[in-house]
């Protein structure tokens, strides 16, 4: 077996890039906004909003992504705002990811402006790994016309880790060889999955860099941070077995997440809108009359860190009593407290009726569960989603069904 190689594929400052790319292509004389301090982000009139993309010229007035607008106009007065163009930048992160299809055996889209290519087995038709890497770095900048980082190991975390060195349009290794030196020496907040909390936490331990991290005995990080504590020690060790995939599997999920307004601090809101994402998921489930054994819970924070868990269910289900209180398991074992920005629940391993296998143990209380959603169901497609309701939702902000089956059945008049 050829030792596996993996390549992390980052756009630099995408949004900005891409509103550059587009904006030459219509007129070649256009300002291009690499070279001057821009963003993209919210409204140039009303300054509201945050930063979703800075040039590297912003970067110098210290303007950081996330920042609100009304404060990055502060560091720099003639700082030029775009309002972002997501119909664009979807069509360019298209291209983009086609280009890595054409070299890669698979190709796993981790969010719009990165992926994931295992490359392994490749060396014999590329040879040299990074200088090939800088080839596919190349190729992107001449037929796309933006810079990218490629991060190159033999995992995800760390070829993650490795694209965010030095910027923009690099190419950096790191692999587990590498990782005392490389890594190691970094500060603790570098890592993958260590959000502001969490690097709050551990610099009250005295834990200041990612090697320091890597020392501590993983029993001191779990009784701090729970199942948490032990997957950022893994990490800071360089640990990563998870694969690359191209997700291409006979078994569909189903999936949904919402960005919330305003970042949210505490686990009972975060757990209301994870079950209205749950009811909505569920009633998809349901209505493709199919059950679903994997359930996943994804947050990014704040400073647009990401993290996520899954679990496998003892038995598969469609009813969403069920999948919600795994959601909470999950969402309970994942969160540090720091402030989130986005939350996602995601299903999958579906299997039809006729395949599945009943745990006998909870089928009369199921049993009654899926009666109840039936019924549910039944009456949100005749009256429309908002219906009925659980009475948890009544008089709440939040919708009782984000991101609904439909928004013409929402009306409570019959059809």
């Amino acid at each position: 077996m050829p030792d596996p190689i993996i390549f992390h594929i980052d756009v630099n400052s995408a949004f900005l890039s891409w509103e550059s790319c587009y904006r030459l292509q219509q007129d070649p004389d256009a300002v291009d906004l690499r070279e001057i301090p821009a963003v993209v982000g919210g409204d140039q009139e009303t300054r509201h909003g945050i930063v979703l993309a800075k040039s590297m010229a912003a970067k110098k007035y210290g303007i950081s992504t996330a920042e609100p607008l009304v404060s990055a106009c502060k560091k720099c007065p003639n700082l030029t705002i775009v309002k972002p163009n997501f119909k664009v930048y979807v069509e360019y992160s298209n291209r983009f990811i086609e280009i890595l299809k054409r070299y890669a055996p698979v190709v796993e889209q981790f969010s719009i402006d990165e992926a994931f290519c295992d490359m392994t087995g490749t060396e014999n038709l590329y040879g040299d790994m990074i200088a090939f890497a800088n080839f596919m770095r190349e190729t992107i900048y001449k037929e796309l016309g933006f810079t990218v980082n490629i991060g190159v190991s033999e995992n995800k975390l760390l070829a993650k880790m490795a694209s965010d060195f030095e910027k923009p349009n690099k190419v950096h290794s790191l692999f587990k060889s590498e990782i005392q030196e490389k890594m190691w020496p970094l500060p603790v907040g570098e890592l993958f999955s260590v959000g502001k909390s969490s690097r709050v936490k551990l610099q009250a331990l005295g834990i200041r860099t990612i090697g320091d991290l890597a020392k501590t005995d993983p029993a001191i990080l779990k009784s701090h941070f729970k199942s948490h504590g032990e997957t950022i020690w893994n990490y800071a060790n360089g640990n990563d077995m998870e694969l690359v995939t191209d997700h291409q599997q006979p078994n569909k999920g189903y999936g949904n997440s919402i960005t919330v307004p305003n970042d949210v601090t505490d686990a009972e809101t975060a757990k209301m809108i994870l079950l209205s994402l749950t009811e909505t998921v569920s009633a998809r489930i349901r209505a493709d009359k199919t059950y679903i054994s994997v359930v996943s819970v994804h947050l990014t924070d704040y400073e647009f860190h990401r993290s996520s868990r899954q679990t496998t269910l003892l038995s598969p289900t469609n009813i969403t009593e069920n999948i919600y209180r795994s959601v909470c398991s999950l969402f309970d074992s994942l969160w540090d407290g720091t402030p989130i920005r986005l939350l996602g629940v995601q299903t999958s391993k579906a299997s039809a009726e006729d395949s599945i296998q009943y745990n006998l143990f909870d089928y009369k209380k199921n049993e009654k569960l899926e009666k109840l959603d039936s019924a549910i169901d039944k009456i949100r497609m005749k009256y429309g989603e908002d219906s009925i309701q659980r009475a948890s939702f009544i008089g709440a902000k939040q919708r009782h069904m984000t991101g609904g089956l439909n928004k013409e059945k929402r009306s409570t008049q019959k059809r």
